[in-house]
């Protein structure tokens, strides 16, 4: 066939580097991306994570640091999951006044504010993880009942009083995620009834148990023994997921989420498509590792690939994506 018959090229708008930016149909920009930090009480300097490359423990100290750096950087938010000294059977650090995660908390809204003032933008609005996995002494996300199962609405009850500890420490965003039947609705009840109707909630709506969790075990010195499949959800199931992200929009949350995000796009396509809400998906430890790994050895290109990773994460749907390489990545798009 003659070439002058070819009617089409898409292959025009490939063409140089300024073409394929000028009709790039998806676009990854700072303000997406949450930092996911953590940080630990009783240590003195930042504590590596190994399966986790570049990832840390953070004291007060740095977290401060971590913070005011992704401020800097242009980073949309940071998600902050608190590592206590002493765990009990019914995670009360979580709601303490003093505890880690609310100290935390008020570490970070204080950079935030500095950073604010020393640039003259907004910084990172501030997530707290709501659930008390890292602060019970066996490892679940819930109260266990005499059997051992996790009571569905003896937990509510704790995630409430931990949301309300979380907006009086200052937290812009409460972040369920531990799947709990009903969560949102406690949730949102008592933070209005505690006078903190403009603190959001960011659900956890579509948490699959996974096995790209490993590392984040390690992150948060995990006790868990056995696994979360009584309320974590199954991989083999989609549609589950929408109706949790619907119930979860009809009990009042402010945005939704799917976790993890890679390996779960078809769910977060599906969210996204009938959500009125902001969605949410988060690229979860075990997803940051693989790459990582494959890096080292060479194997991969690792900017290239990161980018690949949470650019698709965005074209599936996500609003918000929540990363362990959002600095980085903000840094590279400035």
């Amino acid at each position: 066939m003659s070439t002058s018959g070819i009617v089409y090229r898409p292959r025009r708008l490939r063409t140089t580097p300024r073409m394929r930016r000028l009709v790039a149909e998806h676009r990854l920009h700072p303000a997406d991306l949450v930092l996911p930090l953590f940080v630990k009480e009783g240590i003195d300097a930042p504590v590596p994570i190994s399966s986790m490359p570049g990832q840390v423990q953070h004291t007060e100290a740095t977290l401060h640091d971590a913070v005011a750096a992704a401020a800097r950087a242009g980073v949309g938010g940071v998600m902050l999951f608190g590592i206590p000294a002493v765990r009990d059977a019914l995670g009360t650090q979580a709601a303490a006044a003093d505890g880690i995660l609310q100290r935390g908390t008020r570490i970070a809204r204080e950079a935030v504010a500095a950073v604010e003032a020393e640039i003259g933008r907004p910084g990172p609005v501030v997530m707290v993880d709501t659930c008390l996995d890292e602060f019970t002494d066996h490892g679940h996300c819930g109260v266990l009942d005499s059997d051992g199962t996790v009571d569905n609405d003896a937990t509510l009850e704790r995630y409430a009083a931990m949301a309300v500890a979380q907006a009086k420490a200052g937290a812009d965003v409460v972040s369920p995620s531990g799947m709990m039947d009903g969560q949102v609705a406690m949730i949102r009840d008592a933070l209005d009834d505690a006078g903190f109707e403009s603190v959001s909630i960011l659900a956890y709506s579509a948490k699959y148990a996974s096995a790209f969790y490993g590392p984040f075990r390690e992150a948060v010195d995990s006790a868990l023994l056995g696994d979360r499949r009584t309320y974590q959800m199954d991989a083999a199931n989609a549609r589950e997921g929408l109706r949790e992200a619907d119930l979860d929009i009809a009990e009042g949350a402010d945005m939704v989420m799917v976790k993890p995000a890679g390996s779960f796009l078809d769910v977060l396509r599906g969210v996204a498509d009938r959500s009125d809400v902001p969605v949410a998906a988060y690229q979860v430890s075990g997803e940051y590792a693989m790459i990582e790994a494959a890096a080292a050895n060479g194997w991969i290109d690792r900017k290239a690939a990161v980018l690949e990773s949470v650019l698709g994460i965005k074209r599936a749907g996500a609003d918000v994506i929540l990363t362990y390489w959002a600095l980085e990545i903000a840094e590279w798009l400035d």
